[in-house]
């Protein structure tokens, strides 16, 4: 999480993680690419920047709008994501770059986007139709009071199509499209499929990764429900853009590709913190907290999301600017407009102050009683908000909300390495180093060797040969 000026982020920001190569709606305006990026921010990487640029730039002058102009941003987020604005600005994330193998692959994912620019299938849907729909991906609390002109600026922006997408017609007609338009390029259009698989595993391992932990699994948007990696229609679609010219020389690219990837940031990104387990640690703002053991925590663009196994309440924490002379409870009445504020409880922690209580907020599901706490610390109001399921055991989760928001802390110096975040590095296999072993010296918190395995092709069971370059973890 990053400084925030309203939890309202929380709307599209959980919508948009859960789409995968889905288009953005919205009227387009000037600052839409601004707006984007200042949000998720800008891979802070120019070479890795111009690479992208220079494979969109060959893929856009053989579609059917050459003479159109483009621009491809890698943005700096863990999501696996891509997407254009009707402007036809197009975003890769550094989290899909991270799983894809060569710059097939990457001409692939530009390709579809630029095929949904080409077709004009920027959807027009409401903002509001979409912005109805989202409460239940975490049934999570919604403060109206903390809405501002900027983050509903950026929701307009984001928010129309991104539960929809676009339906399977228009999205097998930007892969036919995409297809062709990398094999004019020279690419060969079978890292359409290929890409397509990559994705395809994140999906079957989240699947039984959710079965094990006893929880619903977070897939993206049902995306291969219209895209299936076996589809006979898909495969039809590649193996027609493979007929095309430039057939006898196809470039798949992958050492160049790969060696672009080396000291990639993997996962959370020191801008907006790193986890840990059930730790979280943010070296710029300089503060850690410790969540519950076995709560799965998001960590949104600017906010923390954490749920239970059983996933029946949800904690969510946000930042807001200081009001000065306010204290922690006057904050909340003026600030936050709650009323009627129960058990009330002025307390101290090493490094401020804080007051927690609870008061009647309403949800997707109606009202519910929540557990508020708001601390202050250096120039922030730092604000939590934990709300039960349950409208008939609103308690059950009160003392985990209490005991994590006082569980806030400064950032100590033998901590600070810990919010240093991962980065991928590149090596050559040899025979006598399986990933296994790879994955048992991999700083990768949980699942090393399945992650190892989706970040090189290798799911499920794969490994390398001998003199391959690879992604490992440090």
């Amino acid at each position: 999480m990053r400084y925030s000026p309203s939890l309202i982020y929380k709307w599209w920001a959980t919508a948009l993680f859960a789409v995968c190569l889905s288009g953005i709606a919205g009227m387009a305006r000037a600052d839409d690419t601004e707006e984007v990026i200042k949000h998720f921010g800008y891979y802070d990487d120019s070479q890795l920047q111009a690479y992208v640029q220079k494979v969109g730039e060959r893929v856009a002058q053989h579609s059917d709008e050459p003479n159109r102009e483009y621009r491809f941003t890698v943005l700096d987020s863990a999501d696996v994501n891509a997407f254009t604005l009707p402007s036809g600005d197009i975003f890769i994330t550094r989290g899909l770059l991270a799983y894809l193998n060569s710059e097939a692959e990457l001409a692939s994912v530009l390709g579809h986007e630029i095929g949904h620019v080409t077709a004009h299938h920027i959807s027009r849907q409401q903002t509001a139709s979409a912005a109805a729909n989202l409460g239940y991906l975490l049934g999570s609390i919604f403060v109206p009071q903390l809405r501002n002109q900027g983050a509903q600026q950026l929701f307009n922006v984001v928010g129309g199509a991104v539960l929809s997408g676009y339906g399977r017609e228009h999205e097998l007609e930007a892969d036919r499209l995409g297809a062709q338009f990398i094999a004019r390029s020279g690419y060969d259009p079978q890292a359409v499929i290929d890409v397509l698989t990559v994705l395809k595993n994140q999906e079957t391992f989240e699947r039984q990764l959710a079965q094990k932990e006893g929880r619903q699994p977070r897939v993206y948007h049902g995306l291969f429900a219209s895209h299936p990696d076996n589809d006979t229609r898909l495969q039809q679609v590649v193996a027609q853009a493979g007929e095309l010219e430039n057939s006898d020389a196809r470039s798949v690219n992958r050492a160049e590709f790969i060696q672009h990837l080396d000291g990639l940031t993997f996962g959370d990104s020191a801008r907006e913190g790193v986890r840990r387990g059930n730790e979280f640690y943010h070296g710029e703002l300089g503060f850690a907290l410790t969540f519950p053991e076995g709560w799965r925590v998001e960590n949104l663009p600017n906010q923390l999301v954490a749920q239970p196994p059983a996933g029946d309440a949800v904690l969510q924490m946000g930042t807001e600017d200081l009001i000065p002379n306010l204290s922690p409870r006057q904050f909340m009445l003026s600030k936050l407009k709650l009323g009627r504020l129960q058990q009330g409880e002025n307390f101290e922690y090493p490094g401020g102050e804080g007051y927690t209580a609870l008061a009647t907020t309403r949800t997707q599901a109606g009202s519910r009683l929540a557990r508020f706490t708001v601390l202050y610390f250096r120039d922030k109001a730092y604000v939590f908000a934990g709300v039960n399921k349950d409208a008939n055991d609103p308690y059950r989760y009160d003392g985990e909300f209490i005991k994590t928001a006082q569980s806030f802390r400064a950032l100590t110096d033998k901590e600070r390495h810990l919010a240093e975040p991962l980065h991928l590095k590149v090596i050559r296999a040899h025979g006598d180093l399986p990933l296994l072993n790879l994955s048992e010296r991999s700083r990768i918190p949980s699942h090393a060797l399945e992650q190892l395995q989706l970040l090189n092709h290798l799911y499920p069971d794969g490994e390398p040969q001998s003199g391959d370059l690879i992604k490992t973890v440090e």
